[in-house]
């Protein structure tokens, strides 16, 4: 069974950090590329960064350019998103997801993030 369960989403003010993990299992972790997608209140989903298999590169939205950091550790089957200088605007629920911005699934309940000004 795929699982995908994400934490460490909080509230914090306007300018700080925190760093998101996503705990998957029931699928060849190291081997596929993988993504943090959000959806903001009233919103539909959008793709924020994917890291690719073997971390050999990383792509963002532009919102989070500078910002945000995506990495993974394959032998914890872990990903991880670092997130500095949080906006009000990054409010959102956080998820990870299989696949890239071209095609992804995303799983698990997302951790909320808030971001007040």
């Amino acid at each position: 069974e795929v699982q995908l369960v994400e934490s460490g989403g909080g509230l914090v003010h306007s300018g700080g950090s925190l760093r998101l993990s996503c705990a998957a299992s029931g699928f060849p972790f190291s081997a596929l590329a993988m993504s943090w997608v959000r959806q903001a209140p009233g919103k539909g989903l959008e793709w924020v960064s994917t890291i690719t298999s073997g971390a050999t590169g990383t792509t963002y939205i532009d919102s989070v350019k500078g910002r945000f950091t995506v990495s993974r550790d394959d032998a914890k089957n872990t990903l991880y998103l670092q997130m500095n200088r949080l906006k009000p605007e990054d409010t959102a629920v956080y998820y990870c997801a299989k696949g890239s911005m071209y095609g992804y699934t995303r799983g698990g309940q997302g951790t909320q993030v808030t971001v007040s000004s």
